[in-house]
């Protein structure tokens, strides 16, 4: 595999290792590897082999693919610029921790909405109705909404011109708490 291919996944699997509360030398038992060299694949100095991923991977209780998702992107700074017309605008490229849409118009999808990870609505512009834990919200614009993990919810725009912008922790991404752990 050329250097160029091999995956720069050591940001990825510190804030994993970090997740799960786990040190470098718990990690380096764990996958048979040692702490020196996984010290250095967290800070970009190494590059694991596929074999090598797979058993921090494996360590880390994930898989290569979720640790290569998280690190898909290398770009520190990624500028997405304003387009014209109405619709779902990204925010945020690739696959990231963070999700950001900006739904702008006045779209009502119709549907109940269930997400695993925590969510901000933000109104940029103009008015939603936000349906959850059995109440409807009026949001207006520069009002936010929090949503924890796990809450069923709806909404849809009620004003000309309505700009919605949804922040959330990427649904790839396991933000939830077990206590068990």
């Amino acid at each position: 595999m050329d250097d160029k291919d091999t995956p720069r996944v050591g940001a990825a699997v510190r804030r994993r290792r970090r997740t799960l509360g786990l040190t470098l030398a718990t990690v380096a038992a764990r996958s048979g590897l040692s702490v020196p060299f996984l010290s250095q694949v967290e800070n970009e100095r190494a590059r694991p082999s596929a074999r090598s991923l797979d058993r921090v991977a494996e360590a880390l209780e994930t898989t290569t693919a979720r640790l290569r998702a998280a690190a898909d992107s290398a770009r520190a700074v990624d500028v997405v610029r304003s387009e014209e017309g109405e619709g779902v605008r990204r925010l945020v490229r690739g696959r990231h921790q963070l999700s950001a849409l900006e739904f702008s118009g006045e779209p009502d999808l119709g549907r109940e909405f269930q997400h695993r990870n925590d969510e901000l609505m933000y109104v940029v512009a103009g008015a939603v109705d936000v349906e959850a834990e059995g109440q409807v919200h009026r949001l207006e614009s520069g009002d936010t909404l929090f949503l924890s993990g796990g809450v069923r919810h709806r909404w849809r725009a009620t004003a000309p011109g309505t700009r919605l912008l949804v922040v959330a922790v990427a649904e790839h991404i396991d933000a939830t708490y077990d206590s068990r752990r």
